[in-house]
């Protein structure tokens, strides 16, 4: 075998050398790239918080049960029809961890959804307990489910009739440290006194309190075995106080459940690529799930009318006795994207859902 010329060995040396010069460049100056804030929106980090742990890939599917707490009347029923029309269609695409289906009915009897719709049903809270705010039957619709129901998957999703699935939904959850949504408005910090009620001073610091609902969240089936009656006391305690009732209002359940966890130890890992909420948030890439509990009123210019009717609008408290009719039209131009979404994907559900206009 000939000799190589000592030349040309030269030559590959440095060939080698300036690849990999170019390649560790590279790397680098896109590794600088994830971490400037200032960058494109695909780096930004959609966690809130969560353990260094939890950040570590998944290597198996964990299912997780979707179930959701629901009356017998129609402006429920249609927003559950909906909501399972698009948990069916995205259930199994791939990157889904979405197993079951059940829609929590606490009415008390069946109704003529029960062969649509996966159903158990439950009691609702002994008459005049819930002093007239419905959403106290949830905890305890969530108490008798689960000691009930035979439940296959280890985690479940709470959620709503108002929810709309976008895409496929992974389990955000890991191990013991559940998923949930950063909602602005509760604050814990900010209203301790009232908070120290039902977290007192040694149980830990008001921080502990997580900035949540009870919905979404993906938690463990044992961890919300243990949540579920102490929310559903606190629930109580908390509308049976003049004071707590008149400071959270409406939100009263959901502090219910964030103190119920804290209680218990249990904190979330906060995602705010968990859900969004039209028309406040516009831009609905990368979010998982869309709630449409706020009303949406526009002008024909495409300006937001908060708090007045607009000229063009989406309610769904405008639909308390029947379902919205087909084909909504669209908002005008201007309006942001998440709101056009959502009629979209209201009148494909609409379009295809079974006798529609007849329930």
């Amino acid at each position: 075998m000939g000799r190589g010329s000592p030349f040309l060995l030269i030559l590959l040396a440095l060939g080698f050398f300036f690849a990999t010069y170019n390649l560790v460049t590279m790397i680098m100056h896109n590794r600088a790239r994830m971490h400037d804030n200032t960058d494109i929106e695909m780096w930004i980090d959609p966690i809130v918080e969560m353990p260094q742990h939890a950040k570590e890939p998944k290597k198996l599917k964990m299912p997780f049960h979707v179930a959701l707490t629901a009356t017998d009347a129609a402006y429920s029923k249609w927003q559950c029809r909906i909501m399972y029309y698009w948990y069916k269609k995205k259930k199994d695409l791939y990157g889904s961890d979405m197993g079951g289906f059940t829609r929590i009915l606490h009415s008390g009897k069946p109704d003529d959804l029960m062969d649509e719709i996966p159903t158990f049903v439950v009691d609702p809270l002994p008459a005049g307990m819930d002093k007239g705010y419905v959403v106290l039957n949830r905890p305890y619709a969530f108490v008798q489910w689960l000691e009930r129901a035979n439940i296959e998957e280890e985690f479940i999703l709470m959620a709503e009739p108002d929810h709309i699935f976008l895409g496929p939904l992974p389990n955000l959850a890991h191990g013991i440290h559940p998923a949930a949504f950063h909602f602005f408005y509760i604050k814990p910090a900010e209203n301790e006194k009232i908070i120290r009620k039902y977290f007192p001073s040694e149980n830990g610091p008001v921080t502990d309190v997580d900035p949540i609902g009870n919905s979404p969240v993906i938690i463990k089936k044992e961890l919300l075995e243990k949540i579920s009656p102490t929310w559903m006391n606190v629930s109580l305690s908390m509308k049976h106080d003049p004071e707590t009732d008149k400071v959270f209002g409406w939100v009263l359940e959901m502090y219910a459940y964030a103190v119920a966890s804290a209680l218990h130890g249990v904190q979330h890992i906060l995602r705010k690529d968990f859900m969004l909420q039209p028309p406040f948030d516009g831009d609905t890439r990368g979010k998982f799930i869309l709630h449409y509990t706020y009303g949406n009123d526009f002008d024909l210019q495409g300006n937001l009318m908060y708090g007045k009717v607009g000229q063009w609008r989406f309610d769904k408290r405008s639909y308390l006795h029947g379902p919205p009719p087909k084909n909504l039209s669209l908002p005008p131009p201007g309006v942001p994207e998440s709101v056009v979404t959502l009629i979209k994907l209201l009148n494909e559900a609409t379009a295809n859902i079974p006798n529609w206009d007849t329930q």
